[in-house]
């Protein structure tokens, strides 16, 4: 059963990499990105992993990466299998703080240069939250930190506002008692959302930690103001039995 505090909590796994993973993982990304691969992902990509309805890709990124970001939303096997191994690793640790978890999406790579952030948003349960898989977090894992800024951030709300639906306990939904849904299109395209009060919280993990964060928790990144960072991503999520 998903329970809402599932999709709200935070979590770290200290060591999600080792460093010879973590070297491993830059030198394969390094190798796959040559100038033109890193021009394709980065300033000449016309779309992305997020969408809003009602948007173009080149809108969405406007609103989720105003200034831009590399993306390269199908990585590497060699990568994809280490960080696999590595989610299967972590498991014991998962299954405490969001039990419900059963796979880990396919990764992306991500690296933000200066000025580059991404924006406050939620990513959602699923666009039908009774239909299956469901995505109960995301997962991050830097592998190398900016020189300055770039922090990773959560933010919790108290706002009625967010909330559209309390769910009718029903067990075959899949769902615990008291769940409730988050507003759809909670993003900085919305006036209701950059309006409501939030409380942030910043943190800068170790590299090779990996962050997770619910996915009714609003969450993005400071700007980086000097360096790089670079990071892996993806959603945890749970499957019908």
């Amino acid at each position: 059963m998903i329970h809402i505090a599932e999709t709200v909590s935070t979590g770290s796994i200290e060591n999600f990499l080792n460093p010879e993973e973590r070297d491993r993982l830059a030198i394969v990304m390094r190798t796959f990105l040559t100038s033109d691969e890193q021009s394709r992902f980065g300033e000449q990509r016309t779309h992305s992993i997020h969408e809003i309805p009602g948007h173009s890709s080149q809108q969405a990124m406007a609103v989720y990466e105003p200034a831009g970001r590399v993306e390269v939303p199908k990585i590497p096997s060699e990568a994809e299998e280490l960080l696999q191994l590595a989610f299967d690793r972590a498991r014991p640790a998962l299954s405490r703080v969001m039990p419900s978890i059963t796979t880990c999406r396919p990764w992306t790579y991500v690296e933000y240069g200066p000025d580059q952030h991404i924006t406050s948003h939620l990513d959602g349960i699923a666009p039908d939250p009774l239909a299956w898989p469901r995505q109960i977090a995301g997962i991050s894992v830097v592998i190398s930190e900016a020189e300055v800024g770039g922090a990773f951030y959560v933010e919790s709300s108290s706002s009625d506002r967010l909330w559209s639906t309390r769910l009718e306990h029903d067990p075959a939904d899949g769902y615990a008692g008291g769940m409730w849904l988050a507003h759809d299109g909670a993003d900085h395209s919305a006036a209701w959302f950059t309006a409501m009060p939030r409380t942030r919280w910043n943190v800068s993990p170790a590299p090779g930690t990996a962050l997770v964060y619910g996915s009714q928790l609003a969450h993005g990144t400071e700007p980086v103001i000097s360096g790089r960072v670079a990071k892996f991503i993806s959603w945890l999520i749970t499957e019908k039995d």
